[in-house]
Parts: structure tokens; C-alpha cells; sequence
């Protein structure tokens, strides 16, 4: 009995499971047989070329589509916060990022104010959705999506649109905020150079998945290599971001070595 009651402590309940998912419009399939398993704390990045069916399963994992066949499991009163491709707003819309982010359910004890310093945007309250950049605007989408408290975050090429500094500190806000709410992610990376180091698991889909694990074994898998080459392949299976610094919203460069605002660039190591 103290053996069996061990080994159900130890068991890992997914908080979110997709079976057998397959969308088809008229006679194309856009997903086939898709079937993953999320757990609490898990990152897992998609990757694929154009038209792979990415964006369609991050809705499906959403609920904002329904499958033609196939089932997403998840438990009573999980939250999921859904951070959509990045679609900047007309230049005519009024509206401010506060006004925005209201537009969202917050979760008990959650304030906007409080979200947008953790994503680093603190202070753009009353700014424009129109005079945001590209990477301030993709925070605050991320934001949005926090302001729930998720336990289950779907981001849908969150780097769209941002510059390449800023690029690398997002990536490095993502894991963070899991480690700091417990949260799953699914990420759909369409930058396969910059795959995060955090990933627990890369998915590769051409309206099924080809393979799936961790990032050194897909790179190797021949599926992969004929969909992005041999070089790419080699490439993600080592890359690495590292520097001893960061990036401020506007690709200037602080820490050790810099001054905040340094307008200089950095090196990167990809070997």
C-alpha cells in the first residue's frame, strides 16, 4: 500500500491533452491525427514552415476552434491565456493600452498596472495602441494574457514584428514568468535559430507532426533536416544566446560592461 500510494504522488497529471485532432477545410487537410501532451510547468515550442497547421492548433488548444475530429482534455476551471499572431492596430483606432488590457478578465488580485511592469512596459498605460513598437506592443499582448493568471499559456509567434535584441529578451521573459506562476506554454517559433534553451519539448509540424522531443534529437531526425536543411538543423541543435547583458524596448544595451542606454551592439556566441 505505501508503494502504490508513492508511486500516485509521483505520477504527472497533464493539465492539457489534445487527441487525435484533425481540421479540414473542403479537401485539405490542415491538421492530421494531431496528439500532445502538456503538464504543469512544460514548454513546448512548435515549429514548421508557412501553412504547417501551427497557428490552427495553438486556436484548437485555445478553444477558439473546434476540431473536425478528435478531443482536447483538460480540467474543470483550468485558465488558459492566449496570446494571438502579432497584428499591429489601425493608426486611427483610439484606444490606450489601458483601455485594451481592461478588455481582459482579470484574475482576483491581478492588476493591469502590476502586469505590464512584469512584462517591462511599466508606465505605457496611457499610450496609444498606434505609437507602441513592435516589441512593446507584443509585451503587452503577452500582458493581456497573463492578466488572468493562466495555467496554461499559448503564445502564437510571439516574436513577430520585434527587433532582433528584443527578440532575445523576450525569449528570456517567457521562461520566467512559468518558473514565476507554474504555468505551461505552448510557443509557436517561427525563428528556428532561436528556439529557447528552456524548451522542454519541440514539436515539428507539417499538418501532422514529423517528429517530436527535445531540441538536439528533432534537429537530427531526417524530417526535420528535409524540411530545413542540414545547416538549420545543426544550427538549432547547438545554438546558444548568452551575454552578460540586456536589452532595454529600445535595443539598447545595459549590465556589466555597459551603461544603461549604451547604443553599442553585443556579441553573441551561436557556435
Amino acid at each position: 500500500d505505501a508503494a502504490m500510494s508513492v508511486s500516485s504522488k509521483s505520477v504527472k497529471i497533464p493539465n492539457l491533452e489534445a487527441q487525435g485532432i484533425y481540421v479540414t477545410r473542403g479537401d485539405i487537410h490542415i491538421l492530421m491525427d494531431i496528439s500532445l501532451v502538456l503538464y504543469p510547468g512544460e514548454i513546448i515550442t512548435l515549429v514548421g514552415l508557412n501553412g504547417s497547421g501551427k497557428s490552427t492548433l495553438i486556436k484548437v488548444l485555445a478553444g477558439l476552434l473546434q476540431p473536425d475530429q478528435g478531443r482536447v482534455l483538460k480540467p474543470p476551471g483550468l485558465r488558459i491565456g492566449y496570446c494571438p499572431q502579432h497584428a499591429h492596430p489601425d493608426s486611427t483606432l483610439p484606444m490606450s493600452v489601458f483601455g485594451f488590457m481592461n478588455l481582459a478578465q482579470a484574475a482576483p488580485g491581478r492588476s493591469i498596472q502590476s502586469v505590464l511592469e512584469e512584462v517591462g512596459i511599466g508606465g505605457l498605460e496611457n499610450r496609444q495602441l498606434s505609437q507602441l513598437s513592435g516589441g512593446e506592443y507584443q509585451r503587452m499582448l503577452l500582458a493581456r494574457a497573463m492578466l488572468r493568471q493562466p495555467d496554461v499559456l499559448l503564445l502564437d509567434e510571439p516574436m513577430a514584428g520585434v527587433d532582433v535584441a528584443g527578440q532575445g529578451d523576450l525569449y528570456q521573459l517567457i521562461p520566467q514568468l512559468r518558473d514565476r506562476y507554474g504555468c505551461s506554454v505552448v510557443l509557436v517559433s517561427h525563428d528556428i535559430h532561436v528556439v529557447m534553451a528552456a524548451t522542454d519539448q519541440v514539436l515539428c509540424l507539417n499538418h501532422h507532426i514529423c517528429c517530436s522531443g527535445q531540441p538536439e534529437s528533432v534537429a537530427v531526425h531526417p524530417e526535420f533536416v528535409s524540411l530545413f536543411g542540414a545547416n538549420v538543423a545543426q544550427t538549432l541543435a547547438v545554438y546558444k544566446h548568452q551575454h552578460d547583458h540586456s536589452h532595454d524596448l529600445h535595443g539598447h544595451t545595459y549590465g556589466p560592461g555597459h551603461e544603461h542606454g549604451d547604443h553599442s551592439h553585443c556579441d553573441h556566441d551561436d557556435a
